[in-house]
C-alpha cells in the first residue's frame, strides 16, 4: 500500500509556449515498509544499546559490529526506498541503487508479480516503492462485483416496479451501482500509482526536455557500512 507525497516545493515553470501544466514532484513510498522499518530499528537499536552499555567481555564490540551490519541494511529495505517523479523522468531509489530514468528512455512500466520500469535497451529496473499487494487486488476485486451485484439487482427491482421495501433497498443499490459507474473499477493503490505514471510517461516521452541517458549510482552509503560489520562480525567470531 502505498500514498503519493506531493512536494512542498512546485517545479520551475516551463518556457512558454508549453502547453502542459508543470508537474510538481511527487514521492510514492510504502507506508507499511515505512512503519515497519522504523520500529525494527527501534528495537536493535534498543537491544544493541543495552548490550554495549551492560555487556561484557566482547559482547559490546559484537553488539556494535551488529548494529553497524545491520542498521544500513534494514534501512535500505524499508525507509530508503521511494519514487520520486517529475515532468522530466522518474528517480527510483531502491535499496541499493539510485536509477534516474527520463521520460524519454521509459518503454514502459508493468505490473505484474512486482512493479517494474523498462527502458529503451530492455533493462528492468524494480520499483521497490511500488510492493504488488494480492491481498489488495483481491479486496479491490470483490468491492467491485458486490457493488456490481448491487447495480444489478437495481436494475432488476426498477424493471418490476418493487414494493416499497424493495424500493427503497432498491435505491441503495442503485446508489453502488452509480459510483461504481463514476467512479470506474476499484483498484489497489500500488496500481493506481502504476497507472498515474504509465499515463505521465504517455503524455511526456516526446518531449525535447525528457531525453537524456539512465543513470544508476551505487548506494555506497549503505553498502560499505554493511560491508564493515559483516567483517568486523567475522573477525570477531574468528577469534573465539
Amino acid at each position: 500500500m502505498t500514498t503519493p507525497d506531493p512536494s512542498r516545493e512546485p517545479e520551475p515553470t516551463k518556457p512558454a509556449g508549453t502547453a502542459t501544466t508543470p508537474y510538481k514532484d511527487r514521492v510514492y513510498r510504502s507506508p507499511a515498509g515505512v512503519v515497519g522499518g522504523a520500529l525494527v530499528l527501534a528495537i536493535v537499536a534498543w537491544l544493541g544499546i543495552d548490550a554495549v552499555v551492560v555487556g561484557e567481555g566482547r559482547t559490546p564490540w559484537l553488539a556494535l559490529a551488529t548494529m553497524l551490519f545491520l542498521v544500513p541494511l534494514v534501512f535500505a529495505y524499508t525507509l530508503r526506498p521511494a519514487v520520486v517523479v517529475n515532468d522530466d523522468g522518474l528517480r527510483v531509489r531502491n535499496p541499493l541503487r539510485l536509477i534516474v530514468l527520463p521520460w524519454g528512455q521509459v518503454a514502459s512500466l508493468r505490473s505484474g508479480f512486482s512493479n517494474e520500469v523498462v527502458d529503451d535497451s530492455g533493462t528492468k529496473y524494480q520499483l521497490w516503492a511500488l510492493p504488488v499487494s494480492v491481498r489488495a487486488r483481491s479486496k479491490a476485486a470483490r468491492q467491485d462485483a458486490r457493488a456490481a451485484r448491487a447495480a444489478a439487482r437495481a436494475d432488476a427491482r426498477a424493471g418490476q416496479g418493487g414494493s416499497l421495501r424493495g424500493g427503497a433497498v432498491g435505491a441503495a443499490d442503485l446508489g453502488a451501482g452509480a459510483a461504481l459507474a463514476a467512479d470506474g473499477p476499484r483498484r489497489a493503490e500500488t496500481d493506481r500509482a502504476m497507472d498515474e505514471l504509465r499515463e505521465l510517461h504517455e503524455r511526456r516521452q516526446g518531449e525535447p526536455g525528457t531525453q537524456g541517458e539512465v543513470t544508476v549510482r551505487w548506494a555506497y552509503e549503505i553498502i560499505a557500512p554493511a560491508v564493515a560489520g559483516a567483517v568486523l562480525l567475522g573477525v570477531l567470531w574468528g577469534l573465539g
